[in-house]
């Protein structure tokens, strides 16, 4: 095996925390010596060891002398666990090869600088283009503190979210269905207009076992939100936050006396400020979100510059019909070079659908070493 390998059996690794680690990267690492591995970990939840040191528990025989992958620099301070740095010079291990660099001010270059100084060989940006894949969504939110949105929705071949009459279950098959219930799991957040809770009654949670459902965030300018709604109903079981522009402040009590967080984030014209929202959502750790929107809210979230992937589901139906709903509404652009550009990363078959997964161009530039983390 080569270095390579060793490094994508780490990124292999690091995938099995996704969803479990946020606002913490996902990272794994592996322990090699003398072309055998002779232990491997990653970090499987926020507050609990990180890769390295779950590596160095899986040990089946002395590290020293050894080398260490590991898809994300080493930590090098105390937080809730403590620094890896320490751990792999007390194992004697001589070589650190490195995929990402860490935008943590904490860490940022001091890991690495600290294990050379002690006299360790490492080597860093291995692999690192595929590594910084894995943590699209830390890099963004460590660097500007607001959420990492992906925006995700299902159409028809000719574009539609829903019928004439706004019947939308079910435009996708069973597997992509169930793709999406992954994705819940693997963002923090999960937000949805109330023209969307208003039509369909969602409870917007994860259905799988052994996964955990994100905080669910409702759009909802006007407080409309029915409190016999299964949001207001479940709010108890699953953390729930309504931002309004304006409205009856009794109304806000009523949700609030519900256990749902309620925020006031208005615009100039009294509807709510995505950008505003996204600065509140951020300071109260949220470091992901997937907007599961309308095509009004949809619209919002990409004039405002908040939406970073948009993940599409396309289905081999076609509906048809001029009042049939559409991903994006509003008032629409005036001429293609108004047009938001977008960069196409992957595109998978999930049973009989397709899944096209894009990144949104910055300032219409293609993104370079950004990038979404895959849904593999």
């Amino acid at each position: 095996m080569t270095d390579r390998d060793f490094m994508r059996r780490a990124i292999q690794l690091a995938k099995r925390g996704r969803g479990f680690t946020n606002p913490n990267p996902v990272v794994g690492a592996v322990i090699v010596k003398e072309g055998r591995i002779i232990g491997e970990g990653y970090h499987a939840r926020c507050g609990e060891l990180h890769a390295e040191r779950n590596a160095i528990a899986s040990l089946r025989e002395p590290a020293r002398g050894a080398a260490m992958y590991v898809t994300l620099e080493p930590c090098c301070h105390y937080g809730k666990t403590p620094p890896c740095t320490e751990a792999i010079l007390e194992q004697g291990i001589s070589r650190v090869v490195i995929g990402s660099r860490d935008p943590n001010p904490k860490v940022a270059g001091k890991g690495a600088k600290l294990l050379r100084e002690a006299g360790i060989l490492v080597e860093e940006d291995f692999l690192r283009e595929e590594c910084d894949r894995l943590n699209a969504v830390f890099f963004h939110y460590i660097t500007q503190g607001t959420p990492y949105v992906v925006m995700k929705y299902a159409m028809t071949l000719d574009g539609k979210i829903a019928t004439r009459t706004g019947a939308s279950k079910w435009i996708t098959g069973e597997k992509a269905r169930k793709k999406v219930q992954k994705l819940r799991h693997r963002y923090m957040g999960i937000m949805a207009g109330i023209g969307t809770v208003l039509a369909d009654d969602p409870m917007l949670n994860v259905r799988l076992e052994g996964k955990k459902s994100p905080v669910r965030i409702i759009c909802d300018s006007h407080l409309r939100l029915p409190i016999n709604s299964k949001i207001c109903q479940t709010a108890k079981q699953y953390p729930t936050i309504v931002a309004y522009g304006s409205g009856d402040w009794e109304a806000a009590a009523r949700l609030e006396e519900l256990g749902i967080f309620v925020v006031c984030v208005p615009d100039s014209a009294g509807r709510v400020d995505l950008k505003k929202l996204m600065q509140v959502l951020g300071s109260r750790g949220l470091d992901s979100i997937l907007l599961e929107g309308g095509g009004e809210l949809n619209e919002a979230a990409l004039r405002a510059g908040i939406v970073h992937e948009v993940k599409v589901f396309v289905a081999p139906k076609l509906f048809g019909g001029e009042k049939a709903k559409t991903p994006v509404t509003g008032m629409g652009i005036s001429v293609p070079g108004e047009a938001k550009m977008l960069s196409l990363e992957k595109v998978s078959q999930v049973g009989e659908d397709l899944l096209l997964e894009y990144l949104v161009r910055e300032d219409g530039v293609p993104p370079d070493s950004r990038r979404g983390d895959d849904t593999a």
